[in-house]
């Protein structure tokens, strides 16, 4: 199986998080104007400072110099955002990595498509490169410059740095479902040493990586990229830096379009808890096919007696991990379930996931650590990408953490076992990774309206693991231009996966500006 499908989109099982930003009115390219208080800014959600213009101003007429990426087709460059916006002219910068491919036509170009597959974490470039920029249907490619970026803190941006590789590889065997004191202070103590490693490292970008600077970068390419609305598909957390975008600059909205969307107005705990149920939701789908299938490695009957048999397993390699391959790496309860809930991303993957399953219960857990693996973004030299790191300091900068401590997940564990007997206690405890960090939260979950912008097109899959379809129906409702186009279907998120209807309904928003009908199902 191909599972660089499971890497087009970028979920996180830590879950993401809604932010506070304001409202802002703009001018057109390299017009700034300082931020104004959103309508419905409550006392409670106090705006960040407003960027000074004047001091902004030399960013957005900065010069791209376009060269070559060494990936055939494709043209990178480097654009300067100012660390703090707070503080633009304090003269610390980040430097933003940017790579594009040109419309390749025929037909007039319509401008930049600029991409973003999620996470937090996830690489913008390397989407592109791998998937976006020659993987989106050719209509679309022939009318827009293919653009994405890494975010600041991902990959190339000025990235977040925590723990080296092999310290990760002890971090991902941790136990996340305690049974005992000594293992709850181990857990506690990983998240500690996580979070220390990531100050130590990335101290001076720390407090400057949250999803409101995102999105002010995202107006900073808008500009140097010569355009005057921005046009923009996000997926996963891509939906969140897009509606974020939408509410700070309404009238630089160009056509947007937002697959599997968050809900901005959930507080951490809530979205937490949402996305185990959404787990447990992929998961049956998962279940009722497998006992189908002649090589189910979980047996027969309905999911509830499949989930049995998986919640079993796991129970076992928590006692006994499996050989891997890796004597380093053997297959204890935190990789195994990571690895199954990687391939609950993709439909596709559900053959990977039932002989990965029955090879572990034979023996031969190095199945399940691939799929994990691939979650992770590990190479085969033991190097990790990034995501887990910017993933944790960009969620943990939007929104206060979801539990204070030990005894608060306790108190939850009941509601999040509920939402998944099988996934529920060990995503509580995971949820617990922005408890020790050292930099605190600037941002709180709050409505996102983006009064005034120009329609925009919120996608939902109805069986989508990572993102539940409720928070689709929530960031549509809450947008003031919003759309809503529905999928039932399974999978995280919808475009470019196999519908059709999908497919054409986005496809002629893009190249013709015409948004599906509010409410559309396919």
């Amino acid at each position: 199986m191909d599972t660089s499908r499971l890497l087009r989109t970028t979920g996180t099982v830590i879950a993401a998080t809604g932010l506070l930003l304001s409202g802002c009115t703009s001018g057109g390219p390299g017009e700034p104007r300082a931020a104004a208080s959103s309508p419905t800014e409550s006392a409670t959600h106090s705006a960040p400072p407003s960027p000074d213009a004047a001091a902004l101003r030399p960013y957005y007429e900065q010069k791209l110099t376009w060269r070559d990426c060494g990936v055939p087709g494709f043209q990178c460059s480097t654009m300067k955002a100012p660390l703090d916006y707070a503080n633009p002219g304090s003269g610390q910068d980040v430097d933003i990595a940017v790579s594009r491919r040109t419309a390749t036509g025929p037909g007039k170009r319509l401008g930049s498509l600029v991409v973003n597959p999620g996470g937090p974490g996830g690489s913008g470039i390397g989407y592109l490169q791998a998937y976006a920029g020659i993987g989106y249907p050719a209509a679309v490619r022939a009318r827009y410059d293919m653009v994405s970026f890494d975010p600041r803190g991902v990959e190339r941006s000025s990235p977040v740095e925590c723990l080296d590789g092999p310290a990760m590889d002890k971090y991902t065997q941790v136990d996340q479902t305690p049974d005992d004191p000594a293992e709850r202070a181990e857990l506690v103590t990983a998240f500690k040493e996580f979070a220390a490693a990531c100050q130590t490292k990335s101290g001076r970008v720390l407090p400057h990586v949250s999803t409101v600077d995102a999105a002010r970068d995202m107006d900073l390419l808008r500009a140097v990229l010569g355009d005057d609305k921005l046009h923009y598909v996000g997926a996963s957390y891509g939906t969140l830096l897009g509606a974020t975008y939408a509410d700070l600059f309404p009238d630089r909205v160009g056509r947007l379009v937002l697959d599997g969307a968050m809900d901005p107005k959930r507080p951490a705990l809530e979205l937490n808890r949402d996305q185990t149920e959404g787990f447990e939701t992929a998961f049956t789908s998962f279940a009722k096919d497998c006992a189908e299938q002649p090589d189910c490695p979980l047996g027969k009957g309905g999911p509830d007696a499949v989930a049995a048999r998986l919640k079993e397993f796991f129970r076992k390699v928590d006692a006994q991990p499996v050989a891997t391959g890796d004597p380093t790496r053997p297959l204890g309860e935190a990789l195994a379930t990571t690895g199954v809930i990687a391939a609950l991303y993709d439909e596709s993957a559900w053959p990977q996931l039932r002989e990965a399953l029955s090879s572990a219960m034979n023996g031969d857990g190095s199945g399940l650590l691939s799929l994990a693996d691939s979650y992770y973004e590990r190479e085969a030299d033991g190097k990790y990408a990034n995501l887990m790191s910017a993933n944790a300091a960009v969620n943990c900068l939007d929104q206060p953490p979801a539990f204070s401590g030990p005894e608060a997940v306790d108190k939850a564990l009941p509601s999040f076992e509920k939402a998944s007997p099988v996934f529920g206690a060990g995503l509580a405890w995971a949820a617990m990774n922005c408890t020790y960090w050292p930099v605190k939260a600037t941002g709180e979950a709050r409505e996102l309206t983006a009064k005034g912008a120009a329609p925009i097109v919120v996608v939902g899959t109805t069986r989508d693991p990572a993102t539940p379809y409720k928070w689709a129906k929530a960031l549509a409702g809450q947008l003031d231009s919003g759309t809503l186009l529905t999928y039932d279907g399974d999978g995280h998120t919808a475009y470019g996966r196999g519908s059709d209807c999908i497919d054409t309904a986005i496809n002629r928003y893009l190249l013709e500006g015409k948004a599906p009908q509010d409410g559309k199902k396919c």
